[in-house]
């Protein structure tokens, strides 16, 4: 685990870096996520960095929740999708890495344009569904925010896969709380979220700390264990926003602002340095 701790933090450092270079993005979620796409990247999914958009034989990811670009972007890099100083050119003139995952850029590991809240779950049920009718021993793994949760389509994907069995299917929550004008709570609460999953069918576990590296890599191990035994899955993670800068924690005012020089330097003083280097 220590390997992927590593990993983890040097992502963030180049998440508060991508965002604070254009002045532009959003952090705070992509900071809660670090620890999940690490180990999905790094540990748990069949991938090929070579990148085929058929992905024949391979386990696949779609990030449904697409504003959080940051991290989506630094873990490709870093898993050998693309050159790590392109991570560089975030969100400036004629990049590839756009605000939002787009597919006209043709840039490896991207399948789908996302970040139209709501949508992602289909596309990964579309995806499932192939793997299934092509015979396919693999997983169709997807990302969603909690606010996210309030699109109506979500819930009628839900019940797609229930109703359609698709146990090749492992849907992870970014249970933060937070999202772009406050507390879900307060926003739209979203109830018993898993009373809710159980209700419409689901395998639904919960991992208690989702920034924690043992439990996160427990949790996407567990929930392939549930595959090909008749429901899709679930795994709601409990995160906080901005996870590893002090002043970002558990603030949804950090959904989609970027760092100055000063606070730049103070969350990478927080965060430390690693091995792997800076871009």
């Amino acid at each position: 685990m220590a390997e992927l701790k590593e990993i983890a933090t040097q992502l963030r450092r180049d998440i508060v870096r991508m965002v604070h270079g254009c002045q532009s993005g959003h952090p705070g979620g992509s900071l809660g996520c670090t620890d999940f796409l690490t180990a999905l990247y790094f540990k748990v999914m069949k991938h090929d960095p070579s990148f085929n958009m058929d992905a024949a034989g391979e386990d696949l990811f779609f990030l449904s929740n697409g504003h959080i670009s940051p991290i989506f972007y630094a873990t490709l890099a870093r898993s050998g999708y693309f050159p790590v100083n392109e991570l560089a050119t975030f969100r400036k003139l004629n990049t590839r890495l756009q605000g939002h995952p787009t597919t006209h850029e043709h840039l490896p590991g991207v399948r789908v344009a996302s970040g139209s809240l709501g949508q992602g779950l289909s596309v990964a049920i579309g995806a499932a569904y192939t793997k299934r009718l092509n015979k396919e021993n693999t997983v169709v793994y997807t990302l969603h925010g909690d606010g996210e949760l309030q699109e109506g389509q979500i819930w009628e994907a839900v019940m797609f896969a229930a109703h359609h069995k698709m146990d090749n299917l492992i849907a992870t929550i970014d249970w933060n709380g937070q999202q772009i004008d406050g507390p879900t709570a307060k926003v739209m609460s979203l109830g018993d979220l898993k009373a809710k999953f159980e209700a419409f069918g689901w395998e639904t576990l919960v991992i208690e700390d989702g920034n924690d590296m043992d439990q996160v890599v427990a949790g996407l191990e567990k929930a392939k264990t549930f595959v090909g035994k008749g429901k899709p899955i679930v795994n709601l993670m409990i995160t906080a926003m901005g996870k590893g800068v002090d002043f970002m924690e558990g603030s949804h005012e950090w959904h989609g602002i970027a760092p100055n020089d000063e606070q730049l330097a103070k969350a990478l003083t927080q965060l430390g340095e690693t091995s792997l280097g800076d871009y």
